[in-house]
């Protein structure tokens, strides 16, 4: 019978998420026949007798097993030969700072299926992800990091409280002023951001209602990319020609910041994209935008304020874009307070875990346990028997450093 393991999140700094909850487990041990095993764990939010009590076994390894599911990148010296990961390595889009964790997986010979290249055959869409969660939280963090900033208000931080349910009841404390949210993306991340927005009874008005009335109450607009975005050429937006072709256009963002009190960005980056603004723009007197909830947190990315990743633990700083630094939080008014933590779903860890486990049900496993016939897996393995597949050999150079 096939062994599947869970594996215990070790990357620093901690993670509480887990791929599947416990009754997850028990269903996929159930409707497709495998043997499941749970790695233990200090930091994973369900208790080894969440598990035991849906019949799944807690072990200290798990070298016997076939399949490993975890969340994280897996540390260099923790990763077993020979076996198949699932996990999101970051790899990808060549990242730097886990080279050595490519390297050492095809040392290993390790079959490696990263998530975030799991597609729906049809629409290429991805079939699992943590997104909405990130969205969820970052906004939530962001409207925190505005009640701390003004001295409006003072919310339990996501972390701080039990489940979504429980982080829904520090709601009614949310006190705002007639400000205006500005909110890029149209996926997932945006998506979860304007749960919160609705959730707090903020608004939601057209880009050009944003951009031209006031308001007597708190108000929110959703960016899409032809929004902030014109063609260098001055032909119309293309939505295809865009996002194959960014370079074409050029940003038509700073109209939003000379309105928006906060901005959330949920929208992905492709480098080749205009940035929304820039440290110079940043500087102008008709700069209004003081708060930002960098979601995304490409660093030195789309948002030159974004400078680092914050943590759970220290979840914002300021940005002075006079002198191109960062400094301590709420320092300075004439600032900007950055929110940028890069593992905003592991704030709320049970409930992103459920919801990714539940896509993983639907979605992956039938893939991976049935025939894949429609090359779902086959697609997002990154690495097998020591070498890099064909769809991304062009990771080659990355790996011997070049």
């Amino acid at each position: 019978m096939l062994k599947i393991g869970i594996i215990r999140e070790d990357k620093i700094p901690i993670d509480k998420r887990s791929p599947l909850t416990p009754e997850q487990c028990q269903k996929m041990a159930k409707h497709f026949e495998v043997e499941v095993k749970v790695q233990e764990s200090d930091v994973r939010v369900f208790r080894p007798e969440e598990y035991t009590q849906h019949g799944i076994e807690i072990v200290g390894n798990i070298n016997d097993c076939d399949i490993l599911l975890g969340v994280k990148e897996v540390p260099n010296e923790n990763l077993i030969p020979e076996k198949t990961y699932f996990f999101f390595s970051h790899t990808i889009k060549e990242q730097e700072y886990n080279r050595e964790l490519l390297r050492t997986i095809l040392e290993k010979k390790i079959k490696l299926v990263d998530y975030e290249c799991l597609l729906d055959p049809k629409s290429k869409q991805r079939i699992v992800a943590f997104g909405r969660f990130a969205g969820i939280v970052g906004a939530y963090n962001t409207i925190w990091t505005f009640g701390l900033r003004y001295n409006l208000f003072n919310i339990r931080r996501a972390h701080e409280c039990f489940d979504l349910a429980d982080m829904k009841t520090e709601f009614d404390k949310v006190k705002l002023p007639a400000i205006k949210i500005a909110i890029t993306g149209g996926g997932r991340v945006a998506k979860g951001a304007m749960e919160i927005m609705y959730g707090m009874d903020i608004l939601q008005v057209t880009p050009h209602e944003f951009l031209t009335e006031r308001f007597d109450r708190p108000v929110f607009a959703q960016l899409s990319s032809h929004t902030y975005h014109k063609k260098k050429d001055g032909t119309l937006f293309n939505r295809r020609e865009f996002y194959e072709n960014p370079e074409l256009y050029e940003g038509d963002f700073l109209k939003y910041t000379k309105v928006a009190d906060i901005l959330i960005a949920g929208a992905y980056w492709d480098p080749r994209s205009p940035v929304l603004f820039s440290r110079e723009d940043a500087m102008q007197p008709e700069f209004k935008t003081r708060i930002i909830g960098d979601i995304t947190c490409d660093i030195e990315g789309s948002i030159p304020s974004t400078k680092r990743p914050a943590t759970v633990d220290e979840p914002v700083y300021d940005y002075d874009p006079t002198t191109d630094s960062i400094e301590p939080e709420f320092s300075e008014e004439s600032n900007i307070t950055v929110m940028a933590v890069d593992n905003l779903p592991c704030e709320l860890p049970r409930d992103a875990s459920e919801s990714f486990g539940q896509e993983m049900l639907d979605n992956v496993l039938p893939h991976l346990l049935g025939d894949d016939k429609y090359d779902v897996i086959k697609n997002a393995t990154i690495a097998e028997n020591g070498k890099l597949t064909e769809r991304f050999s062009y990771l080659q150079d990355f790996v011997d450093g070049k």
